[in-house]
């Protein structure tokens, strides 16, 4: 071992001590900084896609209200309330559909 230098104790300890805190940093900070990203962009997606499809339920209603000339009055007032709430129930079964066709299965359920 006659190119190796001889370090002290301390040294080491400190050497450790850096070490330990760089893989700590390395494996647990920074993959929860990208999460946090990701979750981030996921809900802000989420709100502005929920905000646009309000829109335009909201859209659809009024066009049915006003476009529908006089068929739409009166006593058939209720119906574009009716046709809007059977819009967003379809957008959201069908949100429903693709999140369970994406998210991961339990070995429970691949069984089945």
């Amino acid at each position: 071992m006659a190119g190796r230098e001889e370090r002290s104790l301390p040294t080491q300890i400190g050497e450790l001590w850096r070490l330990v805190v760089a893989y700590f940093r390395q494996e647990t900070v920074e993959p929860v900084r990208n999460l946090g990203r990701y979750v981030l962009f996921g809900v802000l997606g989420s709100l502005v896609l929920g905000l646009g499809l309000g829109l335009l339920l909201l859209a659809l209603l009024r066009a049915l209200q006003t476009e529908t000339g006089s068929h739409l009055h009166g006593e058939l007032s209720w119906v574009p309330y009716v046709v809007v709430l059977v819009a967003a129930v379809v957008l959201a079964g069908l949100a429903m559909a693709g999140w369970s066709m994406t998210r991961p299965r339990t070995k429970e359920e691949k069984a089945r």
